[in-house]
């Protein structure tokens, strides 16, 4: 069996598009100036701004005031969550859910340290939570409403909409608005992002996920948002992201955001044939196995399975010596010993959990690639649970 190398982690990021790279090339060499700078050199890099600002805002519908660049989406979800709570100058309720990327999920285990009330909504089975459910979570002191798009570990599309339906009813009754923020991060580039649609006052979005650069985020803030900056030190980003702005960096997030929403869904046609291919064969020649989530409300590129009796750090590490690179789940907790948050909040078992791998497409991903994963997986997960207790156990008990 030849040996290749086949990246199925596209969910912590993706390889940088080749049109991307050949965009961002002139602005680290040719028009390097400082966007603050008002002579010929600085007014080159901002127009660059300015042309990708408007670029990304159109695909968005939003205004190009609207849109604000920062380091990452981590950033985005940071400066969202502090800068709506610090406008308030008073402590008070956020509702947010279990299942949520530790960008969010830490900032309120932070913020309940510091006196602020937090309610961590419950998933179902599927990995999504219940509009009803917030319906009741809301109170007199809430502030802020902190769900995200879609999950990253399982895929789950969170029912932002329905939630922005209900939260504008609720506003109308109010004195103090409760603004709404999503973590969009895995849904840019799979799904077309309409934020009159989704009626969301904040949505944070990072380029390396869909085939930009690394080091880039963008926040859309909604016209009349009152939010202060969390950073101090300059006026770039009308003061909310102060810091000389990553032009080559914006260009490749404007080109590459222009070029994935352009090919949605040329790209989830080929990705779900992937994964369905790869799910099929899972579990046609491996026992004992788990799908976790819902395809019926899931984004198209990640399939995260359980495999029973073994660990997925095992399996990771056994799949790497094959040139298989995979998740134990999200990129951002790797080093963690426990169980995902994500699967347990779901009512995985702790032991399925402990056993569950991330497979995560992306457009250059091949047919061949999943063909190599079915050929090398079932041998690796065979090989793991020969050496498991349990695993002999049950088979002895089975004969």
């Amino acid at each position: 069996m030849e040996e290749r190398r086949v990246y199925l982690d596209n969910s912590a990021t993706t390889v940088v598009d080749t049109e991307v790279i050949k965009e961002m090339q002139p602005y680290f060499s040719d028009v390097y100036g400082n966007a603050s700078s008002f002579y010929y050199f600085g007014r080159e890099a901002k127009i660059a701004l300015e042309n990708a600002r408007a670029k990304i805002a159109a695909l968005l519908n939003a205004s190009p005031e609207e849109i604000f660049f920062t380091g990452c989406g981590t950033e985005s979800d940071n400066i969202a969550i502090f800068g709506i709570l610090n406008a308030y100058k008073r402590k008070g309720h956020i509702i947010t859910s279990k299942i949520e990327h530790h960008a969010v999920l830490y900032s309120c285990r932070h913020l309940e340290k510091i006196g602020y009330e937090v309610t961590y909504l419950n998933v179902g089975k599927g990995g999504v939570i219940s509009v009803k459910d917030f319906k009741k979570a809301v109170k007199d002191n809430t502030l802020l409403v902190t769900i995200m798009h879609a999950n990253n570990e399982v895929g789950s599309i969170q029912p932002i909409e329905e939630i922005a339906v209900e939260l504008k009813k609720i506003n109308e009754k109010r004195k103090d608005k409760i603004y709404f923020h999503t973590d969009a991060v895995q849904t840019a580039g799979k799904l077309h992002l309409d934020v009159k649609k989704l009626m969301v006052d904040l949505l944070a979005m990072s380029a390396h996920k869909f085939n930009g650069p690394k080091g880039v985020g963008v926040l859309y803030v909604k016209k009349g948002t009152n939010i202060l900056p969390i950073t101090f030190g300059g006026h770039h980003e009308k003061g909310l992201r102060p810091g000389t702005e990553n032009i080559p960096y914006i260009v490749g997030f404007a080109k590459a955001f222009e070029i994935s929403n352009a090919k949605i869904e040329e790209h989830n046609k080929h990705i779900l044939a992937l994964k369905e291919k790869l799910r099929k064969g899972i579990l046609d020649t491996i026992p004992e196995v788990i799908i976790n989530g819902s395809d019926g409300r899931a984004i198209s590129n990640i399939l995260n399975v359980s495999f029973n009796y073994i660990e997925g750090e095992a399996l990771l590490l056994m799949l790497d010596i094959k040139g298989i690179a995979v998740s134990t789940g999200s990129a951002c907790a790797s080093g963690s010993s426990g169980p995902s948050h994500v699967l347990s909040a779901m009512g995985v078992d702790s032991v399925a959990a402990q056993g569950a791998i991330r497979f995560s497409f992306g457009c250059h991903n091949t047919q061949k690639d999943v063909d190599y994963v079915l050929e090398v997986l079932p041998k690796v997960v065979d090989s793991l649970r020969s050496m498991s207790p349990v695993w002999k156990q049950k088979i002895f008990e089975n004969r």
